[in-house]
């Protein structure tokens, strides 16, 4: 496992959550598309995504990078977890879950496309 280099926020309105977050960083989004704008600040990557009915806006998503995003689900649904998002691709290979702890946090993981 690697370290945390990816933050989502969910916001309900993403024309706000950009203006705030390009004067946070001082930088424009390398991507800006209806489903995601992204920021990067050296190797931390800060998302901001549409608020969907399962997580409302106002709680941040940390991501772990992973080598087998699968046998970690596995892994941690082993250890008490529970599968909030299943495996998606959100293009070009990236893979994306999540998995709620059993108290209830919700921890995001990613995987790179394998090369």
């Amino acid at each position: 496992m690697s370290d945390v280099n990816l933050i989502i926020y969910p916001s309900a309105d993403t024309a706000a959550a950009k203006r705030f977050f390009g004067e946070l960083l001082g930088v424009e989004p390398y991507a800006d598309s209806p489903q995601y704008t992204g920021y990067k600040n050296g190797s931390m990557e800060i998302g901001i995504t549409q608020a969907k009915e399962t997580r409302e806006p106002g709680g941040a998503l940390a991501y772990w990078s992973v080598d087998d995003i699968s046998g970690k689900i596995k892994a941690l649904e082993a250890a008490g977890g529970t599968v909030v998002q299943n495996v998606t691709d959100v293009g070009y290979g990236l893979l994306v879950a999540s998995v709620k702890d059993p108290n209830g946090s919700i921890v995001g993981l990613r995987q790179f496309p394998k090369k």
